[in-house]
């Protein structure tokens, strides 16, 4: 009988293993060091909040894996032996495979900055993290302030976390606005206003030089890069972006870049040996799509499409058009399409960009100058119907078309304030349109148009 193995048990791992077993009888095997059963990564913050336990966040009841024959074994793979197909464990024992899926997920980034291995560093990305934080940070008692190094979503997320138990936080973030790199400017300096009035010292333009000790080797302050100035801290998180965890590998013949290089068959250029999820780096990129996707709904498409591949059906990854969803303390995010922000805007890409006059709720729209084709939205604190936006995207809609019919894509409850009166006559206002919002009936939305 053919032996998966899997290393990873995040949700690319998982789902790979769940869709060959619906496709095969092949043996299975997921090897992981981090946690017995497979969790909801995205949910650990909410366990440290108190709004769930850390059993709430698996999916799965225990005995899910035994009835649908998916062996775990718990272990930390030390190298891969591709030419005699075995991997090797720390603990000195062997595993043979027939095919190899690497799902290793990512690691916290670390520069290089002195006492970044100190006890109570760390990053917000796996169990463990959770329960080191849980250590170091129970309370304001015991941890008088927090350091977040690195703006962006796990940023955040730990800023969020560290504030839901009254514990101060200074926030250290290297641009000149909050995740300027990826949103337009008007949208960033939103949640710059937003994270301050949530009582989190941000500080702007702003990197780190060097964590320092107390005698007993744990974090006791850290020193700012441009002005020396001295902070004290009893935890630092370390949240400048993460990559690829594949140390293990680099010793083997698999061929890496920053991550592990696959075709769009998620195929590596060993036989038998493919990747998926984070740890994933795309020979050349899908359209506008950087080549490494740390998002986790990419992460279960590919092993959706792999597990086609490894039982015999060898079909292509495809992921769509882009889409996220996230969320800035109370305030929901999500986008549909590219909306860049001022790095890496294409010069053909315009915005309409509305925001209200009182509350932080705000859209952005792009779209092509010279053709008007849409091409993305950014919301916020307005929820939009995923399924309406991939519809107009494939149909390549212009902008008139899209912001006409913008009620059709609202999914906020019923008696919400709707805004896309107010939004439309801003747009009406900027471009010398007449538009006039319009909503179809919900059995007219999916038909020809």
């Amino acid at each position: 009988m053919e032996h998966i193995v899997i290393i990873g048990n995040g949700i690319s791992g998982v789902t790979v293993a769940r869709h060959i077993r619906k496709l095969s009888d092949k043996k299975i095997t997921i090897v992981s060091a981090e946690t017995d059963f497979f969790f909801s990564r995205t949910a650990l913050m909410y366990v440290y909040m108190g709004h769930m336990k850390f059993e709430h966040t698996q999916p799965y009841e225990n005995w899910f894996w035994k009835k649908n024959r998916i062996e775990l074994k718990k272990g930390y793979v030390k190298t891969v032996e591709t030419a005699s197909k075995t991997l090797h464990f720390t603990e000195g024992d062997t595993l043979q495979y027939d095919k190899l899926v690497i799902a290793t997920g990512s690691k916290p980034n670390k520069f290089g900055w002195p006492g970044q291995d100190l006890e109570g560093v760390m990053g917000m990305y796996h169990k463990q993290d959770l329960d080191n934080l849980e250590m170091q940070a129970p309370n304001k008692d015991i941890c008088k302030r927090a350091v977040i190094v690195g703006g962006g979503l796990i940023g955040i997320e730990l800023a969020e976390m560290l504030n839901s138990r009254k514990i101060p936080v200074t926030f250290l973030v290297r641009e000149s606005s909050f995740w300027n790199g990826v949103l337009p400017e008007g949208e960033s300096q939103m949640l710059n206003k937003h994270i301050k009035n949530h009582h989190i010292d941000l500080r702007l333009s702003t990197n780190l030089k060097e964590i320092k000790s107390d005698e007993n080797g744990k974090v006791k302050s850290i020193i700012i890069e441009e002005t020396g100035e001295e902070l004290e801290c009893n935890v630092v998180g370390l949240t400048a972006g993460v990559s690829p965890n594949i140390d293990f590998i680099k010793d083997s013949e698999i061929e890496i870049g920053r991550g592990i290089k696959v075709n769009r068959f998620l195929e590596t250029n060993i036989p038998d040996v493919y990747a998926i999820g984070d740890c994933a780096e795309q020979h050349e990129a899908i359209g506008n799509r950087r080549p490494i996707e740390a998002v986790w709904y990419t992460g279960r498409m590919m092993g959706e499409t792999l597990a086609q591949t490894i039982c015999g059906n060898r079909i292509e990854y495809k992921p769509g058009h882009w889409f996220n969803s996230a969320k800035f303390l109370d305030i929901e995010y999500q986008t549909y399409g590219w909306v860049f922000g001022v790095r890496g805007r294409p010069e053909y890409e315009k915005h309409f960009h509305w925001k209200h006059n009182k509350e932080d709720i705000c859209i952005t729209v792009s779209f092509h100058k010279d053709t008007n084709e849409f091409l993305g939205i950014n919301t916020f604190g307005i929820r939009m119907r995923h399924e309406i936006f991939d519809k107009w995207l494939t149909e390549k809609r212009d902008v008139d078309y899209v912001m006409s019919y913008l009620k059709d894509a609202n999914f906020d409850p019923e008696f919400y304030k709707a805004y896309e009166n107010e939004i439309i006559t801003q747009y009406n206002s900027e471009f010398n349109t007449n538009l006039t919002a319009h909503k179809k009936s919900w059995k007219r939305i999916f038909s020809k148009a």
